[in-house]
Order: C-alpha cells, then sequence, then structure tokens
C-alpha cells in the first residue's frame, strides 16, 4: 500500500492544493481527509460544493486504484446531506464490487462529529495498465 500512497502523493496536484491529505489506504478502501480553510468556503459562508466533491473524489481515485491497476472514474453522483461549516471533513471509500472491468464505491463525507454531510457513489473503468510508483519508472 506504501506504493499507492506514494503514488497519490507525487501525482495529484490538485488535491495537495485543496489540502487533501491521505490518511491510510487498504484493498478497495481509503481514508483521506481535508482541514477546512477560507479559500474552500462559498458565498454563504459553508464549505463549498467543489471542495467536498474533490474530497470524496480523491478518496474514491484512492480506493479504486488500490489494487495496483490504473482505475478511471466513468460516473460519479454526489448528495450534499449537511453544510459543513468548519473543522475537519473526511472522506472514506468503500468498494462495493470489483468485476474485471468495472468496480463500484461508496464514499461517506463526514465531519468532525461524525455527522453525514456528503455520500458520494462512483463507478470506475479498471484497466489493465499498472500503477508504478513514480520513483520506480524508468528513466525517473
Amino acid at each position: 500500500m506504501q506504493d499507492i500512497k506514494d503514488f497519490f502523493s507525487a501525482n495529484d496536484h490538485f488535491a495537495v492544493h485543496a489540502g487533501i491529505k491521505l490518511v491510510d489506504v487498504g484493498p478497495g478502501w481509503a481514508k483521506a481527509s481535508m482541514k477546512i480553510e477560507p479559500f474552500h468556503f462559498n458565498g454563504a459562508r459553508t464549505v463549498h460544493g467543489g471542495a467536498i466533491f474533490t474530497l470524496a473524489d480523491f478518496a474514491f481515485a484512492v480506493a479504486s486504484n488500490s489494487h495496483g491497476t490504473m482505475a478511471m472514474g466513468i460516473n460519479t453522483s454526489v448528495n450534499f446531506v449537511k453544510a459543513a461549516l468548519g473543522g475537519t471533513l473526511y472522506a472514506e471509500a468503500q468498494e462495493q464490487s470489483k468485476g474485471p472491468k468495472l468496480a463500484s464505491y461508496s464514499v461517506m463525507v463526514t465531519d468532525d462529529d461524525g455527522d453525514v454531510v456528503a455520500i458520494f457513489q462512483g463507478m470506475v473503468y479498471r484497466k489493465k495498465e499498472p500503477i508504478i510508483p513514480v520513483n520506480k519508472r524508468q528513466g525517473v
């Protein structure tokens, strides 16, 4: 799993820019966190839906790629069920089904109190190419 952590730490620049941290990863599972900063807020002073989606999408990406082969999102949906106002948000992705080409994941986004903020569903297309850690690529 360290290779997966290294891969996402080195390559997911948008998640890093958004302040997202990978907490843990296992086969078909991942947890990420995002400490809410002033730039995460929308005009109504709640956490922007795009920030919440980005957190959920990152956990989804890590969980779906945790088997060591490249997986690309082909469909996602999110339901926002509670406004987030601050603190830290957590996204926990769990594999629901995995076939040779398609896999499905659910992600629960929660706040510091454990209250559900958003429910995310995603499907990936599982490619055959392996995820190769940056430090193990030819020429790097």
